[in-house]
């Protein structure tokens, strides 16, 4: 009997055994996807009730923007002959200028504080001016004005006090671009560089796309997405949709139906991308209300949905490059 417990209790072994070779491995761990990066961005940065409009939307969702600002608006009536644009005698402006001295002084006020907050401040270049046939040389005198103008915003308008540590932000704060008209070329590519510039926002992509970094600057495009009951492709961007759907001319009576055809179209894109690749989805904004709004409102009920999502991250276009500069350093360390 005794043998036979042995053989008993080898075979009983000998099958644990068995089973646990032939048991399948454990399954190695699921990747885990990337956050969904959302860049949402304005152009010309003018009226001061849309910076607190938009400001107050950053901090219900914990949002940071890109406002692409047009230095004009840091000219009064009185001091717009600061700005002499290439081609052009002093003063002149395809967008105007501020209104007044409060006006800058409130705009210079909304900039300090959006800084203060976390958003990104890139340049929309000053006259709105269609640079498409542009030198170089152009190209750098528009920024250098930019960049004069924003330094020297408190003196030139005779607004006091100059907040401290105004100069050096204008110096080193402003690293992006976005030319007006998404009208860009060589030139433009070759002033960039030359200017400091680290990113360029006025490309224009079939889809959602990886920005290349080309020469040191990094170019992002605004993407075509699908759009209204045929699903036709539209650059994201509110004027595009504007144009779309009232062909340019204000239609308030349809600013609900606007409103939502432009959030469902923001919304499929999204889910998209986080139902996917997660490719950053760029989407692009004016100040000005359009079609009474609808493109606000949609902005609004998007941002307030996805940007609050814990694998979701509404960043600036300077958080995008500084976070991809740091995985680099990482990597080369």
């Amino acid at each position: 009997m005794p043998c036979l417990s042995r053989v008993v209790a080898f075979a009983l072994a000998s099958l644990a055994t068995a089973g646990a070779v032939q048991a399948d491995p454990p399954a190695p761990p699921m990747p885990v996807k990337p956050k969904q990066v959302v860049i949402i961005s304005f152009d010309s940065a003018r009226d001061i009730s849309q910076w607190k409009r938009s400001r107050a939307l950053a901090q219900r969702t914990g949002a940071h923007f890109t406002y692409f600002l047009s230095c004009v608006f840091l000219l009064s009536p009185e001091t717009r002959k600061e700005y002499i644009a290439p081609g052009k005698t002093s003063g002149k402006s395809n967008i105007g200028f501020a209104a007044s001295k409060q006006e800058v002084a409130d705009r210079l006020e909304q900039i300090g504080l959006a800084a203060h907050e976390g958003h990104d401040i890139a340049s929309h270049a000053c006259g709105h001016f269609d640079g498409k046939d542009w030198s170089k040389a152009d190209w750098l005198k528009e920024f250098a004005s930019f960049e004069h103008i924003l330094e020297n915003a408190y003196a030139i308008n005779g607004v006091a006090p100059e907040p401290e540590g105004w100069r050096d932000f204008a110096r080193h704060a402003v690293v992006g671009f976005r030319a007006p008209y998404l009208s860009a070329g060589k030139a433009l590519y070759e002033a960039l560089p030359a200017a400091g510039y680290r990113f360029d926002a006025s490309g224009v992509s079939q889809g959602p796309a990886l920005p290349p970094t080309v020469g040191g600057i990094t170019r992002f495009s605004l993407p075509q997405i699908p759009e209204g009951p045929n699903s036709r492709p539209v650059i994201a961007m509110d004027y595009n949709l504007y144009v779309r759907h009232s062909g340019g001319f204000e239609r308030p009576s349809k600013a609900g139906e606007f409103a939502d055809r432009t959030y469902q179209a923001f919304r499929a894109a999204f889910d998209t991308q986080y139902q996917g690749k997660r490719i950053p989805l760029e989407l692009g904004l004016h100040f000005t209300l359009m079609n009474d709004g609808a493109y606000w409102n949609a902005l609004e009920r998007f941002a307030g949905e996805v940007c609050v999502k814990a694998d979701v991250e509404c960043i600036s276009f300077r958080d995008y490059i500084s976070r991809q500069d740091a995985k680099q350093a990482s990597v080369g360390g």
